[in-house]
């Protein structure tokens, strides 16, 4: 028993002698920990939610309409034009795009006093935002409902002037009902006055029971350009995000054994050689980028054949994507082998490096659900272009052109970290 004992204690002492590996084990745990407390947990509230109005309309109660949304701090409002709006949606810059047709001013504030048909309202929405969708349909009906029932119920407006002309003219009411009802009209009239002229008076009128919306909405996932008929499918996402994770722990992997060679003095036997650190850490850098790109391949190839995964973009745009991350992971490894010390103490803090920036860059959860600080901060860290630019060239249906920006980026991920690893390179341990 004083044997296990002693065991027992030595490999608590050999743990805790490793004051590196004992703070990640316990940073790890508590960065993520208050990573995913933050998005989901309290009572915080979703805000500055990309959302574009198209006005084709162009009256006064569209206009409040518009100024209503962009009063509000749920939503991040942007005034385009219909077409700008529609490709801002299928490209993933915004959650949505508003579309007031030509009188609907007019027509909703009759069609709620029964009078006219119902304008129809275009809400044409990113599919992949499944937790937005019932935000932004709840605030469009509450910011339409206000300016209609002011136009509606006004005592000066179209709606109210073509309900008196029509108690005026009917032929089916008696002259003291029809006096009856004029005299409601009047009275509504004098008590809207009084209102108007009195400060901090209310600045409507409420509506009638029994009167339904006035208006219809119609909703349109924004589908890829090339195929009208296709829809979102969640598998190109969640095999962007893995396949974006795993290659990038695959860098880690051989940023480790480089260290491992390291401390077996296998650098030490090829410095004797005609080999300079560049040769060295460039035929790494060029083997695990082509086994990450290799990897990577395989792992979208399986989402095609067996889950639906469809390249509705560029494929040419798919690949060039997939070589640029390839140099990431490689660079990537390389910094990890020239800055670590030892294996034990690196892998705990590059495996924490990975995770945040795979939590940050959207692989773990949809980065539109961010407070908009940390949507800001994500656009530092390569995996988010990884997982924006592969979104753009599989189910969300985008051009060639739409994966030269995340390509570019990630390029200057990858010459950062490599020029890194070529600045604290050492051929010892």
């Amino acid at each position: 028993m004083t044997a296990f004992i002693a065991l027992v204690r030595k490999d608590i002492l050999q743990y805790l002698a490793n004051r590196r590996a004992v703070l990640m084990s316990l940073v790890a745990p508590i960065v993520i920990a208050a990573f995913f407390g933050g998005l989901f947990g309290g009572e915080s509230k979703p805000s500055n939610i990309p959302v574009a109005v198209s006005d084709l309309d162009g009256s006064e109660t569209s206009a409040q309409v518009v100024a209503s949304l962009a009063a509000d701090p749920a939503l991040a409002l942007q005034r385009l034009p219909e077409a700008e709006a529609l490709a801002g949606v299928r490209a993933g810059k915004l959650r949505a795009a508003v579309t007031l047709p030509a009188g609907f001013g007019a027509q909703a504030a009759r069609a709620l006093l029964g009078t006219a048909k119902k304008p129809e309202i275009v809400l044409t929405v990113d599919p992949s935002q499944t937790l937005v969708l019932p935000l932004v349909r709840g605030l469009l009906v509450q910011h339409v409902m206000q300016p209609v029932s002011q136009a509606a119920f006004s005592a000066g407006g179209p709606a109210m002037a073509d309900a008196r002309r029509s108690v005026d003219t009917s032929p089916t009411l008696a002259d003291a009902e029809r006096e009856e009802l004029l005299s409601m009209f009047d009275s509504i009239a004098r008590v809207q006055a009084r209102s108007a002229a009195s400060p901090g008076s209310a600045a409507s009128s409420p509506g009638l029971p029994g009167m339904s919306m006035p208006f219809t909405m119609q909703e349109v996932k924004a589908a890829p350009r090339n195929d009208a008929g296709a829809g979102y499918n969640g598998y190109a996402h969640a095999f962007a995000g893995m396949g974006v994770q795993f290659i990038l722990l695959l860098g880690v992997d051989f940023g480790i054994a480089l260290l491992t060679l390291r401390r077996l003095g296998l650098w030490q036997r090829l410095r004797a050689a005609p080999l300079s650190r560049a040769q060295l850490l460039g035929s790494r850098m060029a083997s695990c980028a082509l086994i990450a790109f290799f990897v990577f391949a395989v792992i979208l190839a399986v989402g095609v054949a067996a889950f639906g995964v469809r390249v509705h973009g560029s494929l040419p745009g798919l690949v060039l994507l997939i070589a640029a991350y390839a140099l990431v992971t490689a660079s990537f490894g390389l910094m990890i082998a020239a800055l670590g010390r030892t294996p034990e103490t690196t892998r705990g803090l590059a495996i924490l490096v990975t995770l945040l920036m795979v939590m940050l860059g959207g692989a773990w959860v949809p980065s539109f659900i961010f407070p908009p600080w940390l949507q800001t901060l994500s656009a530092w860290v390569p995996t988010h272009w990884a997982v924006d630019g592969l979104d753009g060239m599989t189910w969300r249906g985008l051009p060639f052109g739409a994966a030269l920006v995340p390509t570019a980026a990630m390029l200057g991920f990858a010459l950062l970290f490599a020029a890194v690893a070529l600045w604290r390179f050492r051929w010892e341990e």
